[in-house]
């Protein structure tokens, strides 16, 4: 659960705050319709981060009024995944952004001071599969992670990648983004104790199918401890990186009987 919600709940049961004022404070919609969108206003609430906007397929004019409803409801912050050049200059003209070009990535706020267990390492078997590693490291750090990038240490030159294994072997997550055969993954996940992420991309020629070859090689890792994303889904493996390097024991003091 959120923290500023813990924090009310927690004031209540102190006696600094009545039950009526911390329903005030709860019972915003919890979803806002904006006629093309319904802004799921409450997910911060059960999932601990705010609903993610999809760029692709959307006008800016939609996009600038998905942030806009967040804005009015105190949301301060705000991620726009999958966004073309073209509909951010749009979308500025009526709400703030930082753009980074080679992600496709909008924010709208600053990036938070990062509170997660640990460090999450994005490494990427080449150059070309930097676009989709951006996605995953902007991601995970705009969800309060600390990422470090290891681009282009591919196993067509292991001691590339051998190079940097304290940085590996200190990861609380990796994430191996990786197109061609997708080997990459499996390699780093015998190497390393901690949860791998595979992500497959579209890199590669023709018969790598589109991602189709990377995709199949992390499915069937052989190396223990790999699960895989779909193809080019940098922002669902930052994502997920996030939940791991932010996981907590959870307590119930009155468990449903």
């Amino acid at each position: 659960m959120n923290e500023s919600y813990r924090r009310i709940l927690q004031a209540v049961k102190n006696g600094d705050l009545s039950v009526d004022q911390a329903l005030n404070r709860l019972k915003a919609q919890p979803f806002t319709d904006i006629g093309y969108a319904k802004i799921d206003m409450h997910r911060r609430l059960r999932q601990g981060a705010a609903e993610v906007i999809y760029g692709a397929g959307k006008t800016p004019e939609q996009i600038a009024g998905i942030l806009k409803a967040m804005q009015k409801a105190g949301q301060t912050r705000a991620l726009v995944t999958r966004l073309s050049a073209q509909a951010e200059e749009e979308v500025r003209k009526y709400c703030p952004l930082h753009y980074y070009a080679e992600a496709h990535l909008g924010i709208m706020g600053d990036m938070p001071v990062p509170d997660g267990l640990g460090r999450i390492i994005v490494a990427t078997g080449g150059t070309s599969d930097i676009p989709v590693a951006e996605e995953a490291a902007l991601t995970a750090e705009f969800l309060g992670n600390r990422v470090t990038r290891l681009f282009d240490v591919g196993v067509a030159g292991l001691h590339r990648l051998l190079a940097h294994l304290d940085d590996l072997l200190g990861a609380s997550v990796v994430i191996a983004v990786a197109g061609m055969e997708g080997a990459l993954a499996s390699v780093v996940g015998g190497l390393v104790d901690c949860p791998v992420i595979a992500v497959p991309t579209s890199v590669g020629y023709g018969a790598s199918f589109g991602g189709v070859s990377a995709l199949l090689s992390m499915l069937n890792s052989c190396a223990s401890g790999v699960c895989a994303v779909n193809i080019d889904n940098g922002f669902g493996a930052g994502f997920l990186a996030n939940r791991i390097n932010h996981m907590k024991e959870k307590t119930d003091e009155n468990p449903i009987p």
